[in-house]
């Protein structure tokens, strides 16, 4: 019997369910998409059952695409957005919306924590982290003081991983890689921490809390109602799963010390493993790995491709509708193409790549462009945003290199900005060091459904998993001729950062008058 695995991926808006074999190779994905709920400012919902509809429709179109027979599917796990909340109610019933790890309605209530310096002495020995405003900790304080009837209501506090797979199995979980990130574990027990809840204020949400399972652990089975519903198998185990950005480490191969790994797409993510961790004031995360006694170390902001992709939809759709009609050349091409129309030691101009969230240190950081003059060409401007999320993945870099200085070696690389060799070279010859481009379409998809495999006993552990199933595809060598122009470059963009912070706090505390109109 050949073997098949599954891996079920969600993000802020879609849902993607692939089918691996156990070689890596992927036979068959499908993407579904949810409406992001944008209620009121700083909120970013879903609603629950559309969420679950579209990932029932995601496995459905997989197995169709396929043309395997389900029986063949050894093991399935799921993987998702970190943070955010999603609340489940007895029996399966819908609490309230679920909220995306982009809300930010929880910022007043965690600028609070981090002001008390109990938070240094109590938190972060323990969580190994920053407390922000979509971890769950926050969103249930928020929920107390705003909506305080949801508490009687929830059952199960989720992650989008433990959601998942609840509905596949009827069985709760809280996935520890996943659980690790949201400020809720001491990530020396491995467990919940009373003290941390407490300094939080929700010491009573420790009731709602499932009990915590490993990545590799088989969490229940697919259920007669969701095998009706999906076309999987009834008795299909499911693993416990895992954090999207652990998942995407493993995409790359990430099974060593020292070793650094760069995933573009929207969030810009950047990381190593160690068996050391540290207390690190300003570090984004410290999370579980899945591999025994590894931690993942990982600086990270939404900082990264999507800010073309908004670019082009922003300023180009008139030129992406005329390539679309010629069917010539994609846009994205055509953006690459404009790129290299313009040498790098050509153009001052920089974009700083903060459209979704930034990387600057402050909260107030906003996107913009510095350096544009009446002759500023279409060129320039594509050149300074491909620029500007190179040297925003090289910000968060530098800082795993002050934490690690062995991090060496070639750097694994993978997601959506591999589509582009111009964009590929740029960063090999920005850092200065080989790119192992590695062989993979959905890195949370294959990350997670390396857990299936080692849940099901197709590989030992992860390690395995991962040397088996990872492909590197390619390897790009810097160009030692841009590195002086490139050098230059970061430095300036480093700088015009620097002095932008106090025109971002001074738009922040601008308030904009209204007219006043005469009444008649």
């Amino acid at each position: 019997m050949t073997k098949y695995l599954m891996g079920i991926d969600n993000g802020g808006t879609s849902s993607k369910a692939a089918i691996y074999d156990i070689n890596g190779n992927e036979i068959a994905k499908h993407t579904t998409y949810t409406t992001m709920l944008t209620p009121h400012h700083y909120w970013t919902e879903r609603d629950m059952n559309e969420l679950k509809e579209v990932n029932f429709e995601a496995i459905r179109g997989a197995l169709k695409k396929s043309g395997i027979d389900a029986h063949d599917i050894v093991g399935i796990s799921c993987t998702g957005h970190g943070n955010g909340l999603y609340l489940m109610g007895e029996n399966g019933s819908v609490v309230r919306n679920g909220i995306i790890s982009t809300d930010n309605r929880a910022h007043r209530i965690v600028d609070k924590w981090l002001a008390d310096p109990e938070y240094e002495t109590i938190v972060r020995p323990r969580t190994y982290q920053t407390v922000w405003a979509s971890q769950p900790v926050s969103l249930l304080k928020w929920l107390d003081e705003n909506e305080p009837d949801v508490y009687a209501k929830t059952k199960y506090v989720f992650m989008i991983t433990d959601l998942v797979r609840y509905w596949l199995t009827g069985k709760a979980g809280f996935e520890l890689s996943n659980a690790s990130g949201t400020s809720m574990i001491n990530q020396q027990t491995e467990d919940y921490d009373e003290k941390v809840f407490d300094f939080f204020g929700i010491k009573n949400w420790l009731k709602k809390m499932p009990k915590l399972v490993n990545a590799n652990d088989e969490c229940g089975q697919i259920t007669a109602e969701t095998a009706a519903a999906t076309g999987l198998i009834e008795g299909t185990p499911v693993a416990g799963g895992l954090f999207d950005i652990t998942a995407s480490a493993l995409s790359t191969g990430l099974v060593e010390g020292n070793n650094l790994s760069i995933v573009t797409g929207t969030w810009s993510i950047n990381q190593y493993i160690s068996k050391e961790i540290k207390v690190i004031k300003d570090l984004f995360m410290t999370s579980d790995y899945p591999i025994p006694g590894y931690h993942l170390i990982t600086e990270a902001s939404p900082t990264s491709g999507s800010n073309l992709t908004w670019f082009i939809n922003t300023f180009m759709g008139p030129i992406k509708a005329e390539l679309k009609k010629e069917g010539k050349m994609s846009i994205y091409d055509y953006c690459s193409s404009l790129v290299n129309s313009v040498e790098p030691a050509d153009s001052k101009l920089i974009f700083f790549p903060f459209i979704f969230g930034s990387n600057a240190g402050v909260a107030n950081a906003t996107a913009g462009f510095v350096g544009a003059t009446k002759s500023t060409s279409l060129g320039e401007f594509v050149r300074a945003v491909y620029e500007g999320v190179v040297f925003a993945h090289m910000a968060h870099c530098e800082k795993l290199n002050s934490i690690n200085p062995d991090i060496s070696g070639p750097i694994r690389i993978a997601g959506g900005i591999t589509n582009s060799n111009t964009w590929l070279q740029m960063f090999a010859d920005v850092f200065q060091r080989p790119l192992e481009l590695v062989d993979v379409s959905e890195n949370g998809a294959l990350g997670t459904s390396m857990a299936a495999a080692v849940m099901s006993g197709v590989y030992p552990d992860f390690a395995t998993a991962a040397d088996k199933m990872v492909k590197i595809s390619r390897t790009i060598q810097p160009n030692p001729a841009n590195a002086k122009i490139y050098q230059q470059k970061y430095a300036l963009y480093k700088e015009e950062l620097q002095g932008m912070h106090g025109a971002w706090k001074t738009m922040e505390d601008t308030e904009l008058e209204q007219p006043v109109l005469e009444s008649k």
